[in-house]
């Protein structure tokens, strides 16, 4: 079993979730070894108590479980196979779990060159935003061997309540695509209705008191219109990565022969957004498209 005594948790990845999570596994008890782009992001962490490695490298050879939690694919490839990465560093026996958002074929690569060396690998990408990471209430889909997931469960229960085993390598990402898919569409709608709403002269805190109880209801409506209707277009999941996330989609899509016209709309959308300089906002600035 994976406990505080034997275990040195490696977190590489410490972004708007990335530091919730690490430290929730920290006041579990475990030691912990982080890395990022930047040390600023960390120093919270090490002022509890982290120890800073300076590259993934360092943090393979120090940890027996690590997490990765980073922007893209290609950062994902780079952690993974660089010369400085996990799995030519890594220690037989240990365990690599990529809860970033990205291609399901990569986990499987992952997964399979880390078999090669004796090391097991997870995708367990997870969706609740800053929210869920901060209250460690995360959904945490996981893909890849069920005898690693069951081994690693102990500490995913420190970051999620919905922790579900999705299937072999890659089964991971493919629900969190799921997941993308009827997140991209429901944000068009949540959108829309309270644009109506004000055009309509309603007060939409009232609104909104009705719809989220009734058959409308959704985590976007209940957790990101209150944010919209403050103006706070924080970042809990940035447009930059839901635009990433919707492209992987799409290509998974096509590569399946599906149609997904409302993916699409959603994309695109957000791709004006994103020309208009709001790639670092919040997904629910979706709401200023209608605004402008």
């Amino acid at each position: 079993m994976l406990t505080p005594k034997n275990t040195v948790i490696g977190f590489i990845g410490i972004g708007v979730m990335g530091k919730s999570m690490a430290e929730h596994l920290m006041t579990a008890g475990y030691s912990m070894v982080v890395t990022s782009r930047t040390k600023e992001k960390a120093e919270a962490l090490l002022n509890k108590g982290a120890q800073w490695a300076e590259t993934a490298k360092e943090v393979a050879e120090k940890a027996t479980v690590i997490i990765t939690m980073v922007g893209y694919p290609k950062d994902v490839e780079e952690v993974y196979f660089g010369e400085n990465g996990l799995i030519p560093n890594g220690r037989i026996g240990s365990y690599l779990i990529d809860m970033t958002t990205s291609a399901p074929s990569l986990a499987v690569k992952i997964y399979e060159e880390a078999k090669k060396r004796g090391i097991q690998a997870l995708d367990a990408p997870v969706s609740g935003g800053d929210v869920g990471a901060r209250e460690a209430k995360l959904s945490i889909m996981v893909g890849g061997e069920k005898e690693a997931f069951e081994a690693v469960r102990v500490l995913l229960e420190h970051l999620g309540t919905n922790i579900v085993y999705q299937g072999r390598a890659g089964s991971g990402q493919h629900t969190k695509m799921s997941n993308q898919i009827a997140i991209a569409s429901n944000m068009i709608g949540v959108c829309e209705a309270i644009i109506y709403a004000e055009k309509a002269g309603l007060n939409s805190e009232n609104v909104l008191k009705s719809i989220t109880a009734g058959a409308a209801g959704s985590w976007s409506l209940s957790n990101l219109v209150p944010r919209m209707l403050k103006g706070n277009f924080e970042p809990g999941f940035y447009i930059k990565h839901f635009i990433k996330d919707m492209k992987i989609a799409i290509d998974e899509a096509e590569h399946m022969g599906m149609d997904v016209p409302g993916l699409s709309l959603a994309k695109s959308l957000y791709e004006q957004l994103v020309e208009k300089g709001e790639e670092n906002s919040g997904t629910q600035a979706l709401y200023k498209y209608w605004q402008n």
